[in-house]
């Protein structure tokens, strides 16, 4: 799971925020990234919002956060905070400071300036599954190895519908621990020519991720200048970051690179079990890591982070796809905006075990208000099952699926004289059809979206071709784009650099 392994209220004008914003980059040249300029989904009156902003200060002012790391509190202590051995007491009003230098959108360059991304506004970019230990390949559950990582990174550079494969898309058991971030990072940067996550699971694991991200983009100052990188720093919930992320987050915003501050939250285990309870605290931690980030570096670019969701009360288990989950997602949102940051939610969850209908409606549970929210950046967008224990490469298919389906339906209608169509009218008439209009027979291969998985066949026909249905169609899919895969051009320099340094760090490693 995500945690182990590592998606005039509230206390801040908009008008005077604003005015401290500093811009981080220029919009860079880039391809088409989905832009949702649907209007948002908001469910909180502005009574519910000042009531948010109370319990955020009066949790972060009386109970405080830990920071397990002495580099952080001795930053937090020389800016007045009031810190108790590894407890910071915040005062909400430095927090807002802080928070107000980061920017509200900024760009992440890939090596195919095509699949450059926009982080913030109207733009969503959708990363693959990160940190399975064990994969689902048809009706067999295993270990994940170092082929599954790189059969989910070939998966995620063959759809459109995703920017980035992520980072660790699933975590490869067949290689050494000390040094298999070399090998996932490696990957990334050769099987695909998008946008890629660093590793967090330690700060030599950033460095070694930087330093390969500058021999890919020719220097160190060419990724400070527009990052390259995106990583995930997870709050140890509750009210705790740990040294591990810590030493990750502290390499990462030292060389501008953005990181996504995550409260990881399960109602009922990491929270309390009422939903606001849960927003408050989340706020709390968001910022808190934000503030951090700002002292490391003012101006680095961060993503207000969001993983909410809930336990079964009876199991103790953790469930995906909830109701609660959604609502705190639509209310992540908002929050998120209300201070003017970029922000992560959502993706495909489920509890299910298999690509199955439960795996599909509750996926559908998250992906909705995903895009109802307008998720800047979406983490497990692809590949997720077993609450996030599981990569499967059915479900993979599955949610690419419901991602392009959401895509065309998030796209606003172009209503035009055109569009019309009276035309078509005068030439049918009265009871008869348009298949053969001249209006349809210019716009049938594009008028309606066009399924990759779905099957709209008859039943004699259907059952001509198998019988099957949407896991086993969806194996086929993986299997074709597998055998169908080309990898990305790249120099042959800069592919043996990599490779010599991948050698020689895991030679250092003791590998």
């Amino acid at each position: 799971m995500e945690r182990f392994l590592n998606d005039a209220t509230l206390g801040c004008p908009r008008g005077r925020r604003q005015a401290h914003r500093a811009p981080f980059s220029t919009t860079i040249a880039g391809g088409s990234m989905f832009q949702n300029r649907m209007p948002r989904y908001e469910v909180l009156s502005q009574d519910a919002m000042a009531t948010l902003d109370k319990g955020w200060r009066r949790l972060m002012t009386e109970v405080g956060v830990e920071f397990m790391d002495d580099r952080a509190l001795e930053l937090f202590r020389k800016a007045g905070q009031r810190v108790e051995d590894n407890t910071v007491f915040l005062d909400p009003d430095f927090v807002l400071e802080q928070v107000a230098k980061a920017p509200r959108e900024f760009d992440v360059q890939a090596r195919n300036p095509a699949n450059n991304i926009h982080i913030g506004g109207d733009s969503m970019a959708f990363g693959a599954v990160y940190g399975p230990p064990f994969v689902r390949q048809g009706e067999v559950r295993r270990d994940a190895t170092m082929e599954d990582f790189t059969n989910f990174t070939k998966l995620a550079q063959s759809f459109a519908a995703l920017d980035s494969a992520g980072g660790i898309i699933c975590e490869p058991n067949d290689t050494p621990l000390d040094s298999r971030h070399l090998d996932m990072t490696y990957a990334l940067q050769t099987l695909t020519d998008k946008v890629y996550m660093g590793n967090v699971v330690s700060g030599v694991n950033a460095a070694d991720t930087l330093a390969m991200s500058s021999i890919l983009f020719g220097s160190r100052e060419a990724i400070e200048q527009t990052p390259a990188t995106i990583s995930l720093i997870n709050c140890n919930s509750p009210l705790r970051w740990d040294d591990r992320m810590l030493e990750a987050q502290f390499e990462y915003s030292s060389a501008g690179q953005p990181v996504v501050l995550t409260p990881f939250i399960l109602m009922g285990a990491m929270s309390p079990v009422t939903i606001p309870a849960a927003l408050v605290q989340q706020i709390t931690e968001a910022l808190s890591g934000i503030a951090l980030s700002q002292l490391i570096r003012p101006g680095t670019p961060v993503i207000f982070g969001s993983f909410l969701s809930n336990i079964d009360m009876q199991s103790g288990s953790p469930t995906f796809g909830t109701p609660e989950s959604g609502m705190g997602l639509l209310c992540t949102g908002q929050i998120a905006r209300h201070f003017g940051l970029p922000f992560r939610t959502g993706g495909g969850l489920t509890s299910s075990q298999t690509a199955d209908a439960q795996a599909g409606y509750e996926a559908l549970m998250t992906l909705l208000p995903t895009f109802l929210a307008g998720a800047n950046w979406v983490m497990h967008s692809a590949g997720w099952l077993e609450g996030g224990l599981v990569a499967g490469y059915e479900k993979f298919i599955v949610d690419i699926e419901l991602l392009q389906m959401l895509r065309a339906e998030f796209t606003p209608l172009e209503i035009d004289e055109e569009s019309m169509a009276f035309g078509a009218h005068e030439e049918v008439g009265h009871g008869g059809h348009f298949l053969g209009a001249m209006h349809t027979m210019e716009r049938f291969r594009d008028c309606f979206y066009r399924p990759l998985l779905s099957s709209s066949e008859n039943y004699e026909r259907w059952m001509r071709n198998g019988g099957k249905d949407a896991s086993a169609r969806a194996g086929e899919i993986y299997q074709q784009k597998l055998e169908e895969y080309e990898a990305p051009a790249l120099d042959d320099a800069i592919r043996q650099e990599l490779e010599e340094y991948v050698v020689r760090r895991r030679a250092e490693l003791g590998d």
